[in-house]
Order: structure tokens, then C-alpha cells, then sequence
């Protein structure tokens, strides 16, 4: 059966909503995707400050806000629909939401964007919430994307999504294990920010720096990064990790920056270490998405780390990288539709496998 999904996806480093037109078709137990129709649309200056900020706010304006995003959520969609002719097409739509708090110790998450203000928006079926069951479970909620790499991209070893959290699948024999691996493109454009630039685009700037040595040293120290999975960073932990390392410093951004990469590959290379593949015959591979697998000078750097522990680094197609995702996103949401496990235990250390999502029906 082929199922017309919409996967919407707002992620940490806050540079826009991914939307994700794609087919999914499950034939005897395997899946297949097409990419159909994809955007990423940019945040205006006046959300990203919204959504930077929400875990401050006061209650009410908090829920007004969940309420408002979900609305803005289904606008751009519905806008998504008639810009690519989709109308009638398209049988539900599974969104992320924007996460703004997350202790998953206290079994508590939070995405906001209102489902139902979403599904009243666009007039669809909608599945949202769909990190909530698994935290309940008792689990960290994250990441929530290794069904995706266990039903759409089980060929490879390792499957690492660079967004504004380095997050990393381990594949051994169809044993999943998955955990966020350290801050990522959430802190490299904070510090591109501060020479006016959205991002450093393709590394360049990272590319003429200097490493901080005791900076590094510092940062590659911290107790996050001797912790065995399952564990999860929030948007908060992730910055914390890292400025106030940064901050002791006067150096250029350009130091900052390359110190910041280095610690982005040793810390990818040490989990590669820390869960070894064994592959008979083969090379071992690594996909990588997600923005920071645009950064020429990341991807070369972590290319030249792995290739000594005898791993291939794989950038697939752009709308992959752009959109992997938004696209599971969506194949949760048809999971979820299925009465089926959408995230699995044995990556987020809840006590069971769960299938995670309210559904929301106009």
C-alpha cells in the first residue's frame, strides 16, 4: 500500500520548517520512500526569537504560542499543498513540532505546536506529540529518527544526522542503538551569527582558523561525553556544553569555530569507537545528513577521522540530506495511522517499544 504523507520538521538550529511531500509503499514487511515534493521554509526574524524563547515564557503566553505555532504550522502547510498542486492528495500529515523543553529524568517533553489548531488549519488528519508515549515509558524521548534508519536505511552501519544536535544510529546486525552525540550546527551558526552571517558556509571560515588546544581539551572533558545510552541533549544542555568553554576564550570566531568542528569529529569519531560494527567482506559505511553535511570542511574532516577506523562517509542526494527528517517524521506519522511501533526502546531506554503520536481528525 502506497501511503501520501506530509513530514513536517523544525529543528534546533532554528533556520526553518522542512515540509516533505513523500510516498511511502510497504510491500511484505519492506519499505520504500520517494521524496516527491520538499521545502524548507526559513523563519522570519520575529519566530525564530518566538521559538528561541519560549521556555521562558509565562504560562499563558506559552499556550497562546503553542496554540498561534500550530496555526502557522498548518498555514504553511496548506500553502505547501496548493504551491505543488497537492490538493486531494496528500492523506495526513505528521508533525515534530518545535521542542522547548525537554527532561525526559522528569518524564517530561515538550513540542509545541497545537496539533489540533494544526489539523483545523489544514483541514487533514494530523499526528503530532510523538516523542511524549516514549518519555512516559520512561525513555529519553530521543532520538525518535532510528525506525526511519531501521525500515528506510537499514543498509548502512552508521547513519549520522548533523542538525543543530550531532545525533548517531549504530546499525550492528540490525541491532539499533542511537543517541546525540554532541552540540552541532546549533552552536556553529550561533558563532557565524556574531560576524553576520547565517552560517559558515561550507566550513570557509572554520577552514582559516586556529584550534583552541586547552579549549578543545576542555570541551572533549565534559561528563556528558563518558555517559553510556541512552541520552539526549536539549537545546539548552547542548549551548551549555560548549559557551561557557568558548567564552573563557578572546580568541577570532574563526578559532572558535574550527575548535568547535574538531570537537563536533572527535566526539562522532569516539562513539564510531565506542560501538564498533564487525563487517565481513565489506567496508563499513556512514551516512551522513542533515545540514552540517553541507560543511565541506566538517564532512572532509570527519571523512579523513573515519577513514583511519576503517569507515566510508556517505553524502547522499540533497533532497536526503535536506529532508531525511522531515521524511521520517512522516513514516512515524503512517506507523502511527498503522497502530504500529514508531519508536523503538532499545535506542531511547524506555521500557518498552511504544507507539507514539496523538492523532487529531477534522
Amino acid at each position: 500500500m502506497v501511503y501520501r504523507v506530509i513530514g513536517l520538521m523544525s529543528g534546533s538550529s532554528l533556520d526553518g520548517l522542512d515540509i516533505a511531500y513523500v510516498l511511502l509503499e510497504e510491500k511484505r514487511g519492506n519499505w520504500t520512500f520517494e521524496i516527491a515534493a520538499a521545502d524548507c521554509v526559513p523563519y522570519p526574524d520575529t519566530w525564530k526569537q518566538r521559538l528561541q524563547h519560549a521556555a521562558g515564557m509565562h504560562v499563558g503566553d506559552f499556550l497562546k504560542l503553542h496554540t498561534e505555532y500550530g496555526q502557522y504550522l498548518g498555514h504553511l502547510t496548506a500553502q505547501f499543498i496548493a504551491g505543488n498542486g497537492l490538493e486531494h492528495a496528500v492523506q495526513l500529515v505528521a508533525s515534530h513540532g518545535h521542542t522547548v523543553f525537554h527532561e525526559p529524568h522528569h518524564r517530561t517533553t515538550f513540542q509545541i505546536g497545537d496539533g489540533a489548531a494544526l489539523a483545523a488549519a489544514v483541514g487533514l488528519p494530523v499526528i503530532s506529540d510523538l516523542r511524549m508515549m516514549d518519555v512516559a515509558l520512561g525513555g529519553q524521548g530521543a532520538p525518535i529518527v532510528p525506525i526511519g534508519d531501521k525500515l528506510l536505511f537499514g543498509e548502512y552501519d552508521y547513519l549520522l544526522n548533523i542538525g543543530g544536535i550531532a545525533n548517531l544510529t549504530v546499525n550492528n546486525g540490525g541491532n539499533f542503538t542511537a543517541f546525540d552525540v554532541c552540540p552541532a550546527n546549533l552552536v556553529l551558526n550561533l558563532l557565524a551569527a556574531r560576524e553576520g552571517l547565517d552560517m559558515d558556509e561550507d566550513g570557509i571560515l572554520a577552514s582559516s582558523g586556529r584550534c583552541m588546544e586547552r579549549v578543545l581539551d576542555a570541551l572533549d572533558g565534559q561528563g556528558y561525553y563518558s555517559a553510556a545510552p541512552p541520552k539526549s541533549l536539549s537545546n539548552s544542555q547542548a549551548v551549555e556544553l560548549v559557551f561557557p568553554k568558548l567564552l573563557e576564550s578572546s580568541h577570532s570566531t574563526a578559532d572558535q569555530l574550527l575548535t568547535v568542528v574538531r570537537h563536533i569529529v572527535g566526539q562522532v569519531g569516539k562513539a564510531v569507537a565506542s560501538f564498533p560494527v564487525l563487517s565481513v567482506g565489506q567496508p563499513r559505511r556512514m551516512l551522513v545528513t542533515g545540514g552540517g553535511a553541507f560543511n565541506k570542511f566538517l564532512i572532509a574532516q570527519l571523512a579523513a577521522l573515519l577513514a583511519e577506523q576503517g569507515v566510508e562517509v556517505v553524502v547522499p542526494d540533497a533532497p536526503t540530506v535536506k529532508f531525511k527528517e522531515a521524511l521520517v517524521m512522516a513514516l512515524i506519522g503512517v506507523l502511527r495511522w498503522r497502530g504500529e511501533v514508531n519508536v523503538l526502546a532499545s535506542v531511547t531506554g524506555a521500557r518498552q517499544d511504544s507507539i507514539g503520536g496523538a492523532v487529531w481528525m477534522v
